[in-house]
């Protein structure tokens, strides 16, 4: 988290501790807390303060998305447009609703890991209630033409969300230009705490909350405010708003410097996704004759922590489903790593990494029969 953010929710742990819906003082000071922070997130994505609901983070974002839009849309159809490299927070969710009897149309992407538009219009029925696809990929950092698939979605009249999470903060995003009518975003991926999020939910949208209870966030999210949480989120939600222009083409030069620096010293290196619009902060490289679990340790002995596919599942022993979707073998799936920059990246990091990777590399490569067989 940035200092910032920190300074901000301490004071809320140890001076503003009112429950927000409380009419005594320090409730309706936290409340007011919380309007402010629900103005900074709104700001940072171009949406009404009232089309801001706040959640516990981008997996219940996504799922009272799919899933409230699923309850109250079910008499008009049953049909859900998606694509197969989603965050596993859309993916296991359309997954249980098929169960449910609901039908997914699971569209595929290309070698670059890109949703064509008019797959999205061709997939469109007459009980299509809902299209979901991702603004940004999580591990390949792909950017997806989103204000295409919505102006396709409002001519069909189907209701678009689309899962921000890795977008938010490190492109520009407006709500209102993309035309989607949900939006997902996570405070830990701008410098916030965990465990908070948002969802957005455009003014006239039909959506049936997933939690009941006491009706807060204007009864789409019952449970009483993260107040700490959510004032971290609106702090961070104005740095990253102020820091768009000023520290995201910096961090992008940064990821170009690594990934030339890299490819200068390593033979039988690719970025994946390399020639798709990609956000500034990630890059996905594969690379031939190395395992990617023996990657990631040797790497971490060194300081360095990176990932063989989506953080949420770096403990699983399948291929990336991402990766396997833009046509990587299972094998070049593992031999492949996700490194994410910050705005808090050095140069120095940079040039540590493009320092220690390719050592690591001939090192395992030694110890792989096909390598030298090249």
């Amino acid at each position: 988290m940035r200092p910032e953010v920190v300074a901000a929710m301490m004071l809320v742990f140890t001076e503003h501790f009112g429950n927000a819906s409380s009419i005594h003082w320090f409730g309706q000071h936290a409340k007011s807390l919380i309007d402010d922070a629900r103005q900074h997130v709104a700001k940072l994505i171009n949406a009404e303060t009232a089309e801001i609901v706040f959640v516990s983070g981008g997996t219940e974002a996504d799922n009272l998305a799919i899933r409230g839009i699923a309850e109250s849309q079910k008499t008009k159809g049953r049909h859900i447009i998606t694509s197969q490299i989603e965050h596993h927070a859309v993916l296991h969710t359309c997954k249980d609703l098929e169960k449910q009897g609901y039908e997914v149309t699971w569209l595929p992407v290309s070698r670059d890991g890109l949703v064509d538009a008019e797959d999205v219009r061709r997939a469109i029925r007459n009980d299509t209630i809902l299209i979901t696809i991702m603004h940004a990929n999580n591990e390949v950092g792909t950017v997806q033409a989103i204000t295409e698939i919505g102006k396709i979605a409002s001519d069909a009249d189907v209701y678009f969300h689309s899962d921000g999470v890795q977008a938010t903060g490190k492109i520009p995003v407006d709500v209102k230009a993309l035309g989607v009518d949900l939006y997902s975003i996570s405070a830990h991926k701008i410098h916030g705490p965990k465990g908070v999020g948002a969802l957005f939910v455009k003014k006239g949208t039909t959506l049936k909350p997933t939690m009941t209870g006491g009706g807060h966030e204007r009864n789409r999210r019952s449970g009483t405010e993260n107040v700490a949480g959510i004032v971290g989120f609106g702090e961070a939600a104005r740095l990253a708003r102020e820091g768009l222009i000023n520290e995201m083409p910096h961090v992008r030069a940064l990821r170009d410097r690594l990934e030339s620096g890299l490819k200068s010293q390593i033979e039988f290196i690719h970025v994946n996704g390399e020639n798709a619009p990609r956000l500034p902060n990630t890059t996905n490289l594969m690379v031939d004759y190395a395992e990617g679990e023996g990657l990631v340790i040797s790497l971490d002995l060194k300081g360095v922590a990176v990932s063989t596919g989506s953080a949420c599942s770096s403990g699983s022993l399948e291929p990336s489903h991402v990766l396997t979707a833009i046509g990587k073998t299972p094998d070049e799936a593992h031999g492949s790593l996700r490194l994410s920059l910050s705005s808090m990246t050095t140069e120095e990091d940079i040039d540590y990494v493009v320092g220690v990777l390719p050592g690591i590399i001939e090192r395992l490569r030694e110890l792989s029969p096909y390598y030298k067989k090249v």
